[in-house]
This record gives C-alpha cells, sequence and structure tokens, in this order.
C-alpha cells in the first residue's frame, strides 16, 4: 500500500471518531436536556461507538483487492469485515441496552415490595433484552461465517436440508431450549419476579437475577443460591410477595402448666401495639397445643407489612417474652416433673408389692429381711439402693 493510502485510512479513521465525539457532546449537552435517553446512550456507548466507527472508517477508506499487491492483503481485507460486523453488533447491543436501562431505572425507584407491577415489569424487559441480544449475537456469527467462500458453499445443502438439521439441533439443545421458554413462562406469567422473596431448597432468600438458564437467589446471608430456570416450572416453591407483602409473624412458647395466660395475653398486646413493626391488622396469643412432654405450647401472632419487619417483631415479641416471664412467673418456664408421694403409717401399696425396690415411698418404713443368694440377711430400708 502507497503512503496516500495510509493517509487517507488515517484521515477516515480520525473523521469517524470525530464525529462520534461531537455526537455524544451533544448527546451530554444537548439532546440530554430534552431528551432522557441520551445520558443512557452515551454511557453504555462510550466504548462500542469508538470502536465500530474507527473499524468502519477503516474498511471505508481500505482500497481494493485489486489495488494492492500484498498476498496477505485479501486475509486483512476479511478480517476487517469480520471485525466490522462485530464492533457492530457491539454497538447495536450497547444501543438496545441502553433503551431498557431508562425503563429499568424507572421502574427501580419505585421498586418496592409492594409495587408488583413495577417488578414483574422489571423482570419482563429484563428477560426479553437477553433474548433479543442472543439473537443478534446469533445472526452476527452467521453473517460472520458466510463471510468464509466454504460455508456460501454449503448454503444451499444446509438450507435443504434445515428440516433434519432443526429436528437434530431441537434435540441436541433441548436443555436450553427448556430452560429458554421456562424464563419466558416464569416472566409472562408472572409466577416470578426480581425481588420476589422466595423459599427455595429450604432456603429464604430475594431473587436477584432471573436470566434465561438459571434464577439466582440472594440468600439472607448474602449466599446466592443458583438454580435452573426450569426447576420453577417443575418444582414447588415459596412465594412470599406474590399476592402482596403483608405476612404474619409467629412466635412459640413450650411453658409449664403455672403460666398465667391472661397476664401473659395482656403483655403480649401491649407489647405489641407498641411496636413500630406491627401493621395495625391483628395480633393474637393462643394456647394451641400441649405437648408429649406436658409442656403448653403458646403461639403469638402478628401481622407485618412486610418480611423485613416480620422478621424484627417475631425477634421482639420473642426476647421480651423470655425476659419478662423469667423475672415476673419463673414458674412458668418449661420444666420437668417427678412426683414422690410419700406414704402413711401403714406400708403403701407399692411398697407391700415390691419390698425390695430401690424407689420407696418413705424412708422411715420397714420392709421383711431379705436373704439374699448367699444367705445373708439385708434390711429393705429406703436409702439402700
Amino acid at each position: 500500500m502507497s503512503v496516500s493510502q495510509w493517509i487517507a485510512i488515517g484521515i477516515a479513521v480520525s473523521v469517524s471518531m470525530a464525529l462520534v465525539f461531537v455526537l455524544q457532546w451533544l448527546l451530554n449537552h444537548k439532546l440530554g436536556k430534552v431528551w432522557p435517553m441520551a445520558r443512557y446512550v452515551v454511557a453504555r456507548s462510550a466504548v462500542t461507538a469508538y470502536t465500530a466507527a474507527a473499524v468502519a472508517g477503516a474498511n471505508l477508506a481500505l482500497p481494493s483487492r485489486g489495488d494492492v499487491a500484498w498476498s496477505t492483503f485479501q486475509t486483512i481485507d476479511h478480517a476487517m469485515t469480520i471485525l466490522m460486523i462485530a464492533t457492530l453488533t457491539a454497538l447495536g447491543i450497547s444501543l438496545a441496552y441502553a433503551a431498557t436501562d431508562m425503563v429499568l431505572e424507572r421502574l427501580s425507584a419505585r421498586n418496592g415490595d409492594a409495587d408488583r407491577r413495577a417488578r414483574r415489569l422489571q423482570t419482563q424487559v429484563r428477560l426479553l433484552r437477553r433474548v433479543i441480544t442472543s439473537i443478534i449475537v446469533v445472526l452476527a456469527i452467521a453473517s460472520i461465517l458466510f463471510t468464509f467462500p466454504e460455508v456460501q458453499a454449503l448454503g444451499a445443502g444446509l438450507l435443504a436440508s434445515a428440516g433434519v438439521i432443526g429436528i437434530v439441533a431441537g434435540v441436541a439443545a433441548q436443555s436450553t431450549l427448556g430452560n429458554l421458554f421456562a424464563g419466558l413462562q416464569l416472566a409472562f406469567s408472572d409466577a416470578l419476579r426480581i425481588g420476589d422473596v422466595v423459599v427455595v431448597e429450604g432456603e429464604w432468600g430475594r431473587v436477584e437475577e432471573l436470566s434465561l438458564v438459571n434464577v439466582t437467589i440472594k440468600i439472607w446471608d448474602e449466599r446466592r443460591l443458583v438454580v435452573p430456570v426450569a426447576n420453577f416450572t417443575t418444582t414447588s416453591f415459596e412465594n412470599w410477595t406474590k399476592a402482596g407483602t403483608n405476612i404474619t409473624a409467629k412466635v412459640q412458647l413450650p411453658l409449664d402448666w403455672e403460666v398465667p395466660i391472661a397476664d401473659l395475653r395482656e403483655e403480649t398486646g401491649r407489647l405489641i401495639t407498641a411496636s413500630k413493626f406491627w401493621d395495625g391488622r391483628s395480633w393474637s396469643c393462643q394456647v394451641v397445643d400441649i405437648t408429649e412432654s406436658g409442656e403448653v405450647m403458646v403461639r403469638v401472632v402478628a401481622t407485618a407489612s412486610d418480611t423485613g419487619n416480620q422478621w424484627n417483631i417475631a425477634c421482639e415479641i420473642r426476647e421480651h417474652l423470655v425476659t419478662w416471664l423469667a423475672t415476673h412467673y419463673p414458674e412458668s418456664l418449661p420444666r420437668n416433673r417427678t412426683e414422690f408421694v410419700g406414704a402413711g403409717d401403714d406400708e403403701s401399696d407399692y411398697a407391700a408389692r415390691f419390698p425390695t425396690s430401690a424407689f420407696r415411698r418413705n424412708s422411715s418404713a420397714s420392709v421383711p429381711a431379705h436373704v439374699d443368694s448367699e444367705g445373708s440377711a439385708r434390711s429393705g430400708n429406703a436409702e439402700e439402693v
């Protein structure tokens, strides 16, 4: 290539990048005041726009293959074509993401737990842009492949056998396609949304990301549980925020039979009604069961506006009632009883029936002497085991 050709390439690259710079400046300082999406376009295309402009300018200024005597120029020209397809694809994806960033930010600004519609739209937008990105990438790869003469020659044969290839590809990608359709089903059936509080595989957490392959659950201790998206359409899971954020806190206390239920209920009501975590709907304190070990099971329930308040009010109830019972009614705390029945002047039925037993009702009660196997006499005193 001659010097003039190199200069032409340099000028073309410089001009194209200067145009991008001017366009971004206009978007930032002029159009940004009247077009809210301008700053998202600039932020997303800060790198891809300059790269695509440089590659496109170089391709436009490249001489034709017949004007260059290099044996490798044909390879360079082909590589530049592939590079232009790749950079333009990256730019297109950046612009697609910029168009959805504004929508997602507006949804996130009012995306509390109670705004189920905003979280549903956010989930659908995120999933749709992933689908669109996947389609763009597949088309770009196909375009790059068809720049090779060998692939172009096979094109007719591939189209002729498209049905067979589609069947084979469908069988091979059955799992991937299943996850894809499962993700779309979850997003558009409103069964799962970003921000939902769920219980999956025994773990409590919040949906952090929903992709075409996996659902990422942020667990309360900041671990991440990654679950295949198809699992949510084939197995049961708990969604605590599907119909709303209102939830009920439950605290169960195993107590002794001597617990003063009326006083406990009064103290519980005073605590709950004064709590900032209670939403004012309802509360109760009831004896719901008696366990096999002889404990009275008292259940306290209180409603809360969301899962965070539910956890806090449950802990508050538990901490306060444990301290209150230990201070004012320690006899109410759970304990195991063993009853010892003392005998009168006469021998009890038990002692009469089992005179040699180690368990005696009355230590002063006498029993007939017992002769062991060695012939020695032993008294049946209650103190001897």
